[in-house]
């Protein structure tokens, strides 16, 4: 009773008639297969996909027929003649390309997906591991409150304490039961966030194995700065780039005229006689030689290389932010572990067995035991703030930068 073991037991205990705890890896793979925002982007890809086949689609050509005198007469003429576009000077091949960078970018933003819900799962399992063991948490404080206040109304009835004791006892074990409610109610929020991942309900979700207190590892900085470059957000930044060249590119090319060539076959009726007709028509680039789209297409190009110096920048700040949240975390568990923990716990064992032989107040046991299991509490909320920033990393690369 005076001591607190996060038994997985106590996890299972949660939800009874569990047979199986759900594990970080599972809950990764129910996300990525029913996440509705992996579909959308899945779909989204095969979108563009569709798109690009189009782009590489020529002119179809066009059939026309020609009637010069509709009555049925010796002196009709009619002409059959099929036409065909030509597209010069590359519009195609730029078409293509532009069509191929954003399908690329569809790949990429489907890949930065999947590393955000991936980083999500993360950070909802650790909560929900936090939520379950700080229920167990409280369910302690309040089996302590119970023996605490068993123990003040025996020493009552001994007469060795003041009745104002055994009422202390009573409110302590009526907060305990209030911070109980409260952890139940976190648990069944956290469960809601990590089913959300998949579009379930919270009863769908089994309790989460693992110890919330057990860390991620520290990233190495170089190979942060390594991995720096491949990250999403620059990858699509780089993409937009040559997106934007492939479509100045294309704009480039429509100022060259495209050649339409005809062929045909007229039949006089009244001479008797079939004659070939052949023809070409080019526009003339006179009032319009797409200068304006042209410009637009560049100004276009040079904005897009301005969003990669900011994404850049951006990238840069928020990840030296996350690994620094990340070692502040690993520093404060380690404190808390090593140093502030033990000396808590072996306050609390000492004022409650002074308190049973008569040597302190309860008020001290209280206080003891609040401070125990306030450490106990930030213990779980400074692990579950280390996984918050692995999980911002893991999100900003687009990988885990200590699994590689």
């Amino acid at each position: 009773m005076r001591t607190l073991a996060f038994l997985p037991a106590l996890l299972m205990a949660l939800a009874p008639g569990v047979t199986h705890a759900i594990t970080l890896a599972e809950a990764r793979a129910l996300a990525q297969a029913h996440n509705p925002e992996l579909a959308a982007a899945r779909l989204e890809l095969q979108a563009l996909q569709a798109a690009e086949l189009q782009a590489g689609a020529r002119p179809n050509p066009e059939l026309g027929v020609l009637l010069e005198d509709t009555q049925r007469s010796a002196t009709r003429t009619s002409t059959v003649q099929l036409s065909q576009a030509i597209e010069l000077g590359g519009k195609r091949a730029a078409r293509l390309a532009a069509a191929a960078q954003t399908r690329e970018q569809a790949a990429v933003a489907l890949q930065a997906k999947q590393a955000e819900i991936r980083a999500a799962v993360t950070a909802a399992f650790s909560e929900l591991l936090a939520a379950q063991q700080q229920q167990g948490l409280a369910e302690s404080s309040l089996e302590l409150a119970r023996g605490a206040a068993h123990a003040a109304d025996k020493r009552l009835q001994a007469g060795k304490v003041a009745p104002l004791e055994p009422a202390k006892a009573r409110v302590a074990e009526a907060g305990a039961r209030a911070e109980l409610a409260q952890a139940r109610s976190a648990l069944l929020l956290a469960r809601g966030r990590l089913a959300a991942l998949w579009s379930q309900s919270p009863q769908a979700v089994t309790p989460a194995e693992g110890d919330a207190t057990a860390l991620p590892r520290l990233p190495d900085e170089q190979r942060l700065a390594e991995q720096l470059p491949d990250a999403p957000a620059l990858r699509l930044a780089r993409l937009d780039i040559a997106r934007h060249q492939a479509l100045t590119e294309g704009e480039r090319a429509r100022r060259v005229p495209d050649l339409t060539v005809t062929v045909g076959a007229k039949r006089d009726a009244e001479q008797g006689r079939t004659q070939a007709v052949i023809g070409f028509s080019v526009p003339l680039p006179l009032h319009d030689r797409n200068q304006g789209a042209l410009l637009q297409a560049l100004r276009r190009e040079d904005q897009a290389r301005e969003a990669l110096t900011v994404a850049t920048l951006k990238l840069q700040g928020e990840v030296a932010e996350a690994g620094s949240r990340l070692r502040l975390s690993h520093e404060q568990v380690q404190l808390l572990r090593d140093e502030a923990l033990p000396t808590a716990q072996t306050a609390y064992d000492t004022a409650l067995k002074g308190y049973e032989l008569g040597k302190f107040a309860f008020l001290d046991v209280l206080d003891a035991q609040r401070s125990l299991f306030q450490l106990r509490r930030q213990l779980l909320q400074d692990s579950a703030a280390a996984h918050r920033a692995a999980a911002d990393l893991e999100r900003l690369l687009g990988r885990n930068p200590s699994e590689e």
